[in-house]
């Protein structure tokens, strides 16, 4: 069963991710980490942090993307894998829009060491 929380490394995550926070969510991650993620039609890889925002992040949520609103946001653990699903609003210049992301995680001493991100895109709310 799935608790909805905003604690832990995968909350601490998703936050710092959605309000673009780029240094707190750099100091989530370890320097080195293994990164693969999929948006509708793209593949994206990451081997460092500073990559990973710079290559990725700052790809998928740019400047003119306002993310207004955190609607849903859960963590859980498979074994010793932890997961965090978050699920929320965009407004930009095109229109607005609805996004969940699934991220399964790997934490050594509290810092993201893999990460697997599924994400289902910009929706437009209709």
């Amino acid at each position: 069963m799935m608790e909805t929380l905003s604690t832990g490394v995968g909350g601490a995550f998703a936050d710092a991710l959605l309000s673009k926070e780029w240094g707190y969510l750099e100091s989530l991650l370890s320097g080195a980490i293994d990164f693969l993620g999929l948006t509708p039609g793209k593949q994206w890889e990451a081997s460092t942090a500073n990559g990973l925002i710079d290559t990725v992040f700052t790809q998928w949520f740019g400047p003119t993307d306002d993310i207004y609103e955190i609607t849903d946001l859960a963590t859980d653990r498979i074994a010793d894998r932890h997961r965090v699903v978050y699920r929320f609003r965009v407004l930009n210049a095109e229109d607005d829009y609805v996004c969940e992301q699934t991220a399964y995680f790997d934490e050594i001493d509290g810092r993201i060491v893999t990460l697997r991100i599924l994400c289902s895109g910009f929706l437009p709310v209709r």
